[in-house]
């Protein structure tokens, strides 16, 4: 189910992250709660990219804004990598966990092309 390196490169960023941190003193303030509400910033700087738009131009972004839409994935994603490591869990582990949790309440023979929430059907 995992593909080939996947996990050693999050730990790659993980341990890049710890570095750079470090290399700044940073980690003091690399609490899960400040780096909590950090990634909750970054994640509303990249809804802010799509709040105006129709589904088709979300779907069709111009090079400039791909380019800033990338900047605050990878905003997103150092975040939530920095903030995984400070709670010690494995991202790698806990989102295949999910998707596992998620297809036995999604059974794709019963929710196929629907939107409804497990609780619905």
């Amino acid at each position: 189910m995992q593909e080939a390196g996947t996990s050693s490169e999050l730990q790659m960023l993980r341990d890049r992250l710890r570095a750079f941190a470090d290399e700044r003193d940073w980690d003091q303030f690399h609490t899960p709660k400040n780096l909590a509400m950090a990634l909750m910033v970054e994640t509303a700087e990249l809804l802010e990219h799509f709040q105006w738009l129709t589904p088709a131009q979300s779907s069709d972004l111009k090079r400039e804004s791909l380019a800033e839409v990338s900047e605050e994935l990878a905003d997103v994603l150092l975040y939530l990598v920095r903030l995984a490591d400070k709670l010690g869990v494995d991202l790698l582990e806990a989102a295949l966990l999910k998707m596992e949790k998620n297809a036995r309440k999604y059974p794709a023979d019963i929710v196929r092309g629907s939107a409804k929430k497990y609780n619905e059907y």
